[in-house]
């Protein structure tokens, strides 16, 4: 970018009669010549009305709320899976799941502002949280341009008015319209309550104070709709319903929300209408205080009386608000073109001059002080703002001694440099960042078009591979934006692939109704056969039937969705009445109860006494011979089993914890003693089963997430520290595959123990 000269130059130049402007030009920093109209007349040289940056600004709200209303109405926001996203579901074991599509937030939300051009205004940019920087509203002013060879910014940013709050407005209004009002929290609020809000706020405050509000407000609207489009169309599904009967639901208070946004938006264009024929009228004003200030140096009167004059013509000057952008450059040459012609004319009393020039001297060394403490700031954007009002201020506040102008200005232009780099760098990085993103998106959309392009023949696959795109739609969620042009159309891209799995899923479920219906039928069989046997007391032989059909139940197909809990409740009730059955019978067996207590706590003793000896392995191996005699034992009478069971473990994991043997080695023998003690108590078949059930569910749990990891690895190939982050993802790999190898260990001994389970 180009740095402009400090504006005193243009100033002191008129004084020492040079001819910059007499001959239109003037030379930025790298000594290139910029044409520039001579200054003849202020209404001659009034530029034509143009749109200003803040009409543009005012423009691009207006689209933005139309994305967001229709990205509010399709699309819930990033984040908010389980409460606003329309988030995909796992499947059913058997049979497809209503909703399972994806959701992406709306487009407004996850582009990024890109930076400016060179020497254009620059809309505010987006936070570190990748929040999207939203046009300015209509009680943002745009900073003015500086005048010829005054200092600015790389990029010019809308500055927002400081409002007054409650205890400044007190002692000179009632006006409750001049108070700073706390921001109100709207998700506690109701539909109507938000309608009516909507509609006191946009009939009752200007729309330059609500514009937050009202996009709260909206986004909370429908969220709540679409919440409770999705709670009917469950409910009705639930009630027995299919999708394809559903009809779509339309909340009346839509079209009231839509109707008070349209009026807002037209209060919006009114006001913005006002506010520039406000700043024409105030263009008109400085020009006529210019005008004024030519007058003085014609009047014959004392010096004291003409400067106080002046003084008083430059207050107003600067309660005037703001004017039209592009006539903030001349307008301003012009003012300090006619100041320096009054300078010169009454010829000001030096001491009163040098005074004057020292005050702006320590201002604009305050502004310099402030400038470089922008460099510690952390935000780069908020350090960005803060400069343009530096900028504003420095321009306001005038020339400063000769000998120290050009020192005093590079100083302040050295600290605006390094901010302007600051922000380009931040930038910079979001874009890359965003391009990171967008690659990685693309690779899960062709990973579903893969899936898409097999051919499957059987629902073993079919849950197979949903689950897979489910754990797709997963990672996708964990991505963050991609560059805005791209965003919406590669996200189209993502859901329209998983549109169709599924859509596939549905269609090969649909066509295979039959196939549900023999295999209902077939467990129906093998339940009959289950409960004919319940009641049996030939024990061995009836297990071994039992786990027979159990094996046989795992190798039966899915059953139509409605019939499947109904269907394995029946099933496992009739085994389960059996093993209890069992469980009872030989927990009444206790007989030899007294003898088995002896033997137990001569072990007990034995343990207590154990000498490890050198031989680590030597001694492991008899510590397993000694829980190997613990569990031929038996029970012990019901009064002492707490005791004895307390008494060997603590014994045991002694000498386990001397050993100092693996964790894995430990886990399963430990594992196993709790198994054999778990045989003492009359429920034990019922809690073994249930114990196997867990193992099963928490491998699964770990096979999947081992697969989330494996495909993670190639996303993080790309980051700058891959290294380290794949390093600590392979860790976590081989800690769940150790994990499950014990899991099966467990699940194994307890098939081996003879209360083997069964599977849906």
């Amino acid at each position: 970018m180009i740095i402009e000269k400090d504006p005193e130059d243009s100033v002191r130049n008129e004084q020492s009669g040079a001819t910059e402007d007499a001959a239109g030009t003037e030379r930025n920093i790298s000594g290139e010549e910029i044409p520039e109209a001579s200054i003849t007349d202020n209404q001659k040289d009034q530029p034509e009305k143009e749109k200003t940056e803040s009409e543009q600004a005012e423009k691009e709200p207006a689209e933005g709320e139309h994305a967001a209303e229709a990205a509010a109405e399709e699309e819930p926001a990033e984040g908010e899976q389980a409460e606003e996203e329309s988030a995909t579901e796992e499947p059913a074991a058997e049979t497809p799941a209503e909703d399972e599509q994806i959701a992406e937030p709306p487009a407004e939300e996850e582009s990024a502002t890109e930076e400016p051009a060179e020497g254009e205004p620059a809309a505010e940019t987006p936070a570190e949280d990748e929040q999207i920087a939203e046009p300015p509203v209509e009680d943002e002013q745009v900073a003015e341009a500086p005048a010829e060879g005054e200092p600015a910014a790389e990029n010019k940013i809308p500055v927002k008015r400081k409002r007054k709050t409650v205890q400044e407005v007190e002692g000179e209004s009632k006006n409750l319209d001049d108070v700073e009002l706390p921001p109100v929290d709207y998700s506690g609020f109701s539909k109507n309550d938000l309608v009516e809000t909507l509609a006191l706020l946009i009939d009752n405050r200007p729309p330059s104070e609500i514009r937050n509000d009202v996009d709260r407000i909206k986004v909370f609207f429908y969220k709540k709709l679409k919440q409770e489009a999705e709670e009917r169309k469950n409910k009705f599904l639930e009630g027995g319903g299919t999708l394809e009967d559903y009809r779509s639901w339309v909340d009346p208070l839509e079209a009231r929300v839509k109707h008070l946004l349209d009026k807002y938006r037209q209060k919006k264009t009114d006001f913005n209408k006002v506010q520039e024929a406000e700043k024409y009228e105030n263009l008109k004003k400085k020009y006529e205080i210019i005008d004024k200030i030519k007058e003085l140096v014609n009047r014959e009167e004392s010096i004291n009386k003409t400067f106080n004059e002046f003084r008083l013509l430059q207050g107003e000057w600067h309660s005037v608000g703001v004017v039209p952008q592009n006539a903030v450059k001349h307008l301003w040459e012009n003012y300090h073109h006619n100041v320096e012609i009054f300078y010169d004319y009454i010829k000001i009393n030096k001491e009163l001059r040098d005074l004057d020039l020292k005050r702006n001297l320590e201002a604009k060394v305050q502004l310099c002080e402030k400038a470089e403490e922008l460099l510690l700031e952390p935000n780069p954007v908020n350090a960005f703002r803060v400069l343009q009002e530096y900028h504003n201020q420095w321009r306001e506040i005038g020339p400063v001694p000769n000998e120290v102008k050009n020192e005093i200005w590079e100083r302040f232009r050295e600290a605006t440099s390094q901010i302007n780099k600051r922000h380009h760098e931040y930038f910079e990085k979001q874009k890359d960042a965003q391009r990171k993103n967008l690659e990685a998106k693309i690779a899960l959309c062709e990973e579903v078009e893969e899936i898409n392009l097999l051919e499957i023949t059987n629902f073993r696959e079919f849950d197979e591979k949903a689950e897979k795109v489910i754990a797709l739609q997963k990672m996708w969620r964990t991505i963050g934006f991609a560059p805005k042009k791209q965003n919406n159309k590669v996200y189209q891209r993502f859901r329209d692939a998983c549109d169709s799995f599924f859509d596939k899923k549905r269609s090969f479920y649909a066509d295979n109704k039959e196939v549900q219906q023999n295999n209902l039928q077939l467990k129906i069989d093998l339940c009959l056969q289950a409960e004919a046997l319940q009641d049996s007391t030939d024990w061995k032989a009836t297990t071994d039937a039992l786990i027979r059909l159990q094996k046989n139940w795992k190798e039966i197909g899915p059953v139509p969705r409605k019939q499947s809990e109904k269907v394995w409740k029946r099933f496992r009730k009739a085994c389960d009445h059996f093993f209890d059955s069992k469980a009872e019978f030989f927990s009444e067996l206790d007989s030899s109860y007294e003898d088995n207590l002896k033997a137990k706590l001569a072990l007990i003793q034995e343990l207590e006494e154990f000498e490890a000896g050198t031989d680590v392995q030597e001694a492991f191996e008899r510590l397993k011979g000694i829980q190997r005699r613990w569990t031929e034992i038996g029970f012990v009478p019901f009064n002492r089993k707490d005791e004895i069971i307390n008494k060997y473990r603590i014994a045991l994991n002694k000498e386990f914890d001397r050993l100092k043997i693996g964790d894995e080695d430990k886990s399963i023998l430990r594992f196993s003693s709790r198994l054999e003690n778990l045989k003492a108590n009359p429920k034990a078949s019922r809690k073994i089963r249930n114990e196997r059930d867990k193992f099963f569910t928490k491998i699964k749990q770990l096979e999947n997430d081992i697969v989330l990891w494996e495909n993670n690895i190639g996303f993080f190939t790309k980051s700058p520290n891959a290294e380290t982050l794949i390093s600590e993802v392979r860790e976590k790999i081989d800690s769940a595959k150790k994990m499950i190898k014990i899991l099966e260990e467990k699940v194994k001994m307890i098939d081996q123990s003879g209360f083997d389970d069964y599977n849906r």
